[in-house]
């Protein structure tokens, strides 16, 4: 239910979030704009040259990655950081299906330029640390799987 419960919630916040730059919200900051940006490919822009098969390949991904984890029982130990991830990622793949292309907002260009971002990314990124930390800082006990 955790897992459900926090991959909805991802889904809805990085929705809002992404709406309100949709309805017009820009600010330009000395070191992070606050902008709408179109990203049609993934991190800092790459695979842009796959096109509209880009949003069909993260989706059978998505569907992949989801199966193995229910399967294989990983939801049990990494319930939260897998919805983080799972939320996270459906929300990028739903701007392909809506917007042709991932809406992303926050752009930082303080000392450097570094790739516009948005809500799902960094919930991905945190879902990726969360279960290495788990994974190596925090085992499953062998005995109660």
């Amino acid at each position: 239910m955790i897992f459900f419960l926090v991959a909805a919630g991802t889904f809805i916040i990085d929705q809002a979030i992404k709406s309100i730059f949709l309805n017009g919200y820009d600010h330009e900051g000395k070191c992070i704009d606050l902008q709408l940006h179109f990203n049609r490919g993934v991190a800092f822009s790459m695979f842009e040259f796959l096109g509209d098969y880009l949003k069909w390949i993260q989706s059978f991904l998505i569907a992949g990655i989801s199966y193995v984890v229910i399967k294989e029982g990983y939801i049990k130990h990494y319930a939260f950081p897998l919805g983080l991830l799972v939320g996270g990622a459906l929300g990028n793949v739903y701007d392909r299906f809506v917007h042709d292309a991932v809406v992303d907002y926050v752009a930082w260009h303080c000392g450097f330029k570094f790739a516009v971002f948005n809500y799902a990314d960094v919930a991905i990124d945190l879902a990726v640390a969360w279960i290495i930390i788990q994974h190596y800082f925090f085992p499953q006990d062998k005995n109660t799987q």
